[in-house]
């Protein structure tokens, strides 16, 4: 598997720390499963708009 580094603010480091801590779960786990949604998301969003 390829590895990304990704810049988080203060702020939005320690949101995704607490619901990782919150889901029992790694920060590198939830930060995956939000950006694999979001890229779903987006994708649903350009092919309606093509239509």
């Amino acid at each position: 598997m390829k590895q990304y580094k990704i810049r988080l603010n203060r702020e939005t480091a320690v949101f995704y720390e607490r619901i990782a801590f919150q889901a029992g779960r790694d920060v590198e786990q939830v930060l995956s499963d939000t950006l694999f949604k979001l890229a779903g998301e987006l994708a649903l969003e350009a092919l309606h708009k093509k239509k």
